[in-house]
């Protein structure tokens, strides 16, 4: 595991921390997010975080992590530990997962009523 900065104090992470989540609000589409992440994270970051996120679906359809794991091949791991993040975390997951299907329930509900 990496160790941490030990020069740096726990008000400057914060802050550290906290430019980052500005920097992330502040990206306007998906191509620019797209972009941020490649310059920010490696590959296997990436990768790490949308193995999470492809998961988080499956989580809250309840299927089994077993099954979980040979559809995706995300460790029983890695599930177990989004799932505990649903259930006892900071909300995070939840409040975004709920967010993308409001945002799609309502843009699937103007293209079925465009098609009529």
């Amino acid at each position: 595991m990496k160790t941490r900065h030990t020069d740096t104090d726990s008000s400057e992470t914060e802050i550290s921390e906290h430019q980052l989540y500005e920097a992330i609000v502040a990206i306007r589409d998906i191509d620019e997010a797209k972009r941020f992440f490649e310059d920010l994270c490696t590959p296997t970051e990436r990768q790490s975080m949308a193995d999470r996120w492809r998961v988080v679906p499956l989580i809250e359809q309840g299927i089994p992590y077993r099954t979980i794991h040979e559809q995706t091949g995300v460790s029983v791991t890695t599930i177990g530990r989004v799932a505990r993040c649903l259930t006892q975390g900071e909300g995070g997951y939840n409040l975004i997962h709920d967010r993308l299907k409001r945002k799609n329930r309502v843009k699937d509900n103007s293209k079925n009523n465009d098609d009529k």
